[in-house]
């Protein structure tokens, strides 16, 4: 139904609206820029959330911010009026800790990320190293002769956003890494974070960093690698062609859909407009395409309407 059409939503007749909100049982949603920005829910995001719920969806909020744990995330949503379950909260630092976890990983885990990687890492019972500080202090020559040390039992080493990436942190990771034995796992490669008076690096400029430094690439668990999907039809036996993807940036939350078969929607309040959409469909780059939503609303509380 209007695959990759970019249709307003709101431009087709109503019962198409109707067969269009019948087609999915399941609903994946971005956080950010969707449903909240920053501590503030987007208006009408929380009652078309519940009404998805009370209609008897699946509705799972995807998110690939790695800095907090799933029970923060869900005190964050019961705060905002979302009428979320724990199990409901897909966040990339669980996702990591699981990926490990049915890897059957008994090794230990060096850090490049936040705390809620580590917790993620703890609340599986997967040991780590590497959170916190790591500051480059007599220079490199007497860091690299005198506290550079590998410690033997790490076996992966996973990258999330980390405000105190440093060179140290840079020599550690690539070179654990650069053992093809290592596993090398990356939350999600957003490129970074737009704010009005500068530009903040995200955990995708940290993975390239390493990348190139270990010659090597990350498995990415996070949007849009379909390693969501994998683990949505282990856990919750989701079926994709059944599910509704709705997001605010094309390139992972749009390219997810398109890379596991779910329907897509994008909503004009975070990174991607209509505008943007408009220039990939007229583009002949095959890759352009797969950013193209199925439908756009101006924002998610649009469809609270149609789910009366």
């Amino acid at each position: 139904m209007y695959k990759q059409s970019a249709r307003r939503l709101q431009s087709l007749p109503r019962e198409e609206i109707r067969a269009f909100i019948n087609s999915f049982d399941t609903v994946l949603t971005d956080c950010d820029g969707v449903i909240w920005l920053f501590n503030e829910a987007i208006q009408g995001a929380p009652e078309v959330i519940n009404k998805f719920i009370e209609m008897g969806k699946k509705v799972f909020f995807v998110t690939n911010n790695s800095t907090k744990t799933r029970d923060e995330f869900l005190v964050k949503a019961k705060t905002l009026n979302f009428n979320m379950t724990r199990d409901g909260i897909i966040s990339t630092s669980y996702l990591a800790a699981q990926y490990l976890k049915h890897q059957q990983f008994s090794k230990t885990v060096f850090v490049v990320g936040s705390q809620g990687v580590v917790q993620e890492l703890n609340a599986a019972g997967i040991k780590n190293i590497g959170y916190g500080p790591d500051v480059l202090q007599n220079g490199l020559a007497s860091f690299v002769n005198d506290e550079m040390k590998r410690d033997p039992d790490v076996g992966a080493v996973v990258v999330g956003f980390d405000e105190h990436f440093s060179f140290p942190k840079l020599v550690r990771a690539c070179s654990y890494a650069d053992d093809p034995q290592c596993l090398f796992l990356a939350t999600n490669t957003d490129e970074r974070l737009p704010l009005p008076h500068c530009v903040i690096p995200g955990t995708g400029s940290i993975v390239r960093c390493i990348e190139t430094a270990a010659e090597r690439k990350a498995f990415v668990v996070g949007k849009p690698n379909p390693y969501i999907c994998e683990a949505l039809i282990a856990e919750h036996g989701v079926n994709p062609a059944r599910t509704l993807m709705i997001g605010d940036r094309c390139n992972t939350d749009i390219l997810l859909g398109a890379n596991c078969g779910f329907q897509t929607l994008l909503v004009e309040t975070g990174i991607h407009k209509e505008a943007d959409v408009r220039a990939w469909l007229n583009s002949s780059d095959p890759e352009d395409r797969k950013l193209v939503p199925d439908m756009i609303v101006t924002k998610l509380g649009d469809v609270l309407e149609y789910l009366q």
